[in-house]
């Protein structure tokens, strides 16, 4: 029997999809001093609204990845709502994000493309 996991969606830029490429498709990079929190999206709609939205205008192209994590790791995290009701995330702080990583199961796949 395997693993149960859950599917979380990531809307990133160029130069952090460059860093999930360079990792094997395998781990996020490591947050920027400024950035205490990793927020991977729960759901791929909320993602896409974030891509098109805010990553477009700032980098000119924004991506949505989708991932699975295990479920046991995930469990430890509250589903945090910051707007409508899509707008779901899980607040991983930052120095935790090594471990969120080893327990990303399989590759980290880019589903959407905007520009």
């Amino acid at each position: 029997m395997s693993e149960a996991v859950t599917t979380l969606f990531r809307p990133v830029g160029p130069e952090e999809l460059e860093l999930i490429r360079q990792s094997g498709w395998k781990e996020f990079p490591p947050r920027l001093p400024e950035q205490p929190i990793f927020y991977p999206v729960t759901n791929e709609p909320y993602a896409i609204q974030i891509a098109r939205d805010w990553n477009v205008p700032a980098s000119g192209v924004g991506y949505v990845t989708r991932f699975a994590v295990r479920k046991s790791y995930v469990d430890r995290f509250d589903i945090q709502t910051v707007g409508g009701e899509i707008h779901t995330e899980l607040w991983v702080p930052a120095e935790e994000l090594q471990e969120f990583n080893s327990n990303i199961v399989g590759q980290i796949e880019v589903t959407q493309e905007f520009r």
